[in-house]
């Protein structure tokens, strides 16, 4: 899941102070499950800037808003914002409650019009219901190598990136870079070890090929 946090609400009141007309557009993909910008984040904020731009500056504002079920979806977003976007004419700007995808895909169909992005995208990640908390396990390198290290991903959750077991300054367990976490070397020891196959941790493996992985990436569905 991608994990997103909404942006503090003076900085998308300072964003959108220019403007005349809004659209908020909420996404009910990661960031409507995680509520940060579903439905409800969308009517709060709605109301947030509308008192804001009363309270504060001393003037009214049309503020329209509306929620799609993904806002990474071209042809629903195209479908879905196109005669919403009319409405807002050359003195408007819309507000996405998405991640950085969502900003973009928008962005890109209607150029000619500002989106402002109402989150910050942090990571693709797991969360923990009995903490609250969200653990990033994946960085979307390209070429996935969970097998040979036993559901552990190296390249995410070593600080170094490290491919062929832990560096000299791990002790006990822990990581030289912050002591607080697990070396991710000697949880893939351990998990490998559970499951038979410690052979996987001596295996030698080349330094990453950056070109499946180079910004920006196609996919295709081949």
């Amino acid at each position: 899941m991608i994990v997103l946090k909404q942006k503090p609400l003076e900085w998308i009141l300072d964003a959108t102070k220019n403007y005349s007309k809004i659209l908020i557009v909420g996404c009910n993909g990661c960031s409507g499950i995680y509520q940060v910008g579903g439905e409800k984040q969308v009517e709060s904020l709605k109301m947030f800037l509308e008192m804001a731009f009363k309270l504060k500056l001393k003037r009214n504002i049309k503020i329209e808003s509306c929620t799609l079920l993904r806002q990474c979806d071209g042809d629903l977003v195209a479908s879905s914002l196109r005669p919403l976007i009319k409405n807002l004419g050359k003195h408007g700007a819309l507000v996405s409650l998405a991640c950085g995808v969502g900003v973009q895909t928008i962005s890109n169909i209607f150029p000619e019009i500002t989106v402002i992005p109402g989150c910050d995208t942090l990571f693709m990640g797991m969360r923990t219901k009995e903490l609250g908390e969200f653990h990033e396990l994946c960085k979307a390198c390209g070429d996935c190598m969970l097998f040979e290290t036993g559901g552990v991903c190296p390249i995410t959750r070593c600080s170094k990136g490290l491919l062929n077991g832990p560096c000299g300054g791990m002790r006990e367990g822990k990581c030289e870079v912050d002591p607080t976490r697990d070396c991710a070397w000697a949880l893939i020891y351990e998990r490998l070890k559970a499951q038979g196959r410690l052979d996987l941790f001596l295996k030698f493996r080349p330094p990453r090929d950056y070109r499946v992985a180079a910004s920006p990436r196609v996919w295709r569905g081949e």
